[in-house]
């Protein structure tokens, strides 16, 4: 038969009356015993695993700290930190954007700069993004993205060609100008429209 000792941790383990208490009295509550965490460490940490998944505007990770209930002033504190040693960087991000949503989707500068507005990029940097692409370039992407489609349409008729053809490039941004433009070149040189 067991003794009162022995006992005695069962009972604990069972909630019993020595269960919040130790061999030299109540045991201390653990949480209150913490500390609680920095803030300006939290944000940080925050803002470290969003820049690690994806570039970010500055704008987008002062959206995800205040989602995260961090105050605004430490928000604005760590992301001046951050943009001091270069990890957020709207400038570089504007430019990064741009070369990669043109040659990715193929967006127009319309597109492009509303793109840079819903990612609060500032609009004199946004211009200067938008600045690298000339309407060259933007005509050639256009002609790029109208060849390829029309591939898939032979057959089709030209009105047709021309409404779905007009209907993608107006999606990507493009000025009615640029897209009817381009479109009739690309008709007029498709090999089913050549006289024989």
């Amino acid at each position: 038969m067991g003794t009162q000792d022995e006992a005695a941790p069962a009972a604990a383990a069972l909630g019993g009356p020595r269960a919040l208490s130790g061999p030299s009295g109540p045991v201390p509550d653990v949480q209150s015993d913490r500390s609680e965490p920095d803030p300006h460490e939290v944000a940080r940490q925050i803002v470290l695993r969003q820049l690690a998944m994806a570039p970010r505007s500055r704008a987008e990770l002062a959206q995800k700290l205040a989602q995260r209930g961090c105050a605004a002033e430490v928000a604005a504190t760590v992301l001046d930190r951050m943009t001091q040693v270069g990890l957020v960087d709207d400038e570089a991000y504007a430019q990064m954007l741009v070369r990669s949503q043109q040659a990715a989707r193929g967006l127009a500068k319309g597109a492009l700069a509303r793109e840079l507005r819903a990612k609060g990029i500032e609009n004199h940097l946004a211009d200067e993004a938008l600045a690298s692409i000339s309407d060259e370039d933007e005509r050639d992407r256009a002609r790029a993205l109208v060849g390829k489609k029309l591939r898939a349409m032979h057959g089709m008729g030209i009105e047709v060609q021309t409404r779905r053809l007009a209907g993608m490039l107006a999606g990507k941004g493009y000025s009615a100008s640029v897209t009817y433009a381009v479109i009739r070149e690309a008709i007029a040189d498709a090999p089913e429209y050549l006289p024989d």
